[in-house]
């Protein structure tokens, strides 16, 4: 009999970025309208309150539909894990095969914008200040990891920083790129594609794409691979 020895990696195929995710059921998108038609948007999220935790099939089903009348746009196969909130989901354009986490929340701004590619997989816990803020597809956000999309100006000095103006900046990541856990993406800036973001990372600069930064401040670690055509994530390559 073979035994593990401690420290050794095990390597298994993923989940969320190989699966082949099922279609939608066929009363889905008229649950859906029904709801946004009979509910209107203050109903409807007073209403997600009474399914936000639950682990059931019809609590699981009804964040789904409820989700999906309040974005501005939502493809199908949508997952949303128990405790996962939102604010101004209006503003949402969310793509097919997303996955958002146990307690994930996404706060959008009522004149901002808000853009989830497919088959992007959010961990638990995750924050998003998503003000001015696009993930494109196959993104893998870690657990806890964070954007935040605006800071105080500061100014007048004499006035308490939380009053003065907010200075919203977008934020920008790349298809196929990877954030991890507890990493923070601070405004304005961009993570280019195929690039990797070290676990509790604060990243206050631009990410070249297929890069590796980690640290506080991230700072550049090494490339992943040369640029290859092959590889483009946003043109269905593998990664």
């Amino acid at each position: 009999m073979s035994v593990d020895r401690a420290g050794e990696a095990r390597v298994v195929q993923a989940v969320h970025g190989r699966s082949r995710k099922p279609a939608d059921p066929a009363y889905q998108a008229g649950l859906a309208e029904e709801l946004r038609q009979s509910y209107g948007r203050a109903g409807l999220i007073e209403l997600y309150g009474r399914f936000a935790a639950g682990d059931g099939v019809v609590d699981t089903l009804m964040r789904k539909a409820i989700w999906q009348a309040l974005a501005r746009s939502c493809g199908e196969g949508l997952q949303v894990a128990g405790g996962a909130g939102f604010k101004h989901p209006e503003t949402f354009d969310i793509g097919s095969g997303v996955f958002i986490g146990a307690q994930a929340y996404i706060q959008g701004r009522y004149d901002g914008t808000c853009k989830i590619g497919n088959n992007v997989w959010i961990g638990p816990m995750a924050y998003f200040d998503a003000r001015d803020l696009v993930i494109e597809d196959f993104v893998g956000w870690g657990p806890g990891a964070k954007v935040l999309g605006s800071t105080h100006t500061a100014l007048p000095v004499d006035v308490p920083i939380i009053r003065t103006d907010l200075e919203i900046r977008p934020v920008r990541i790349g298809a196929g790129a990877d954030i991890g856990t507890n990493a923070t993406i601070l405004p304005g800036v961009s993570i280019g594609e195929g690039a990797i973001v070290g676990a509790g990372a604060i990243v206050v600069s631009d990410v070249e794409p297929y890069s590796v930064v980690a640290g506080v401040p991230a700072k550049f670690i090494r490339w992943r691979k040369e640029a290859d055509p092959a590889l483009d994530i946003s043109r269905g390559g593998r990664s």
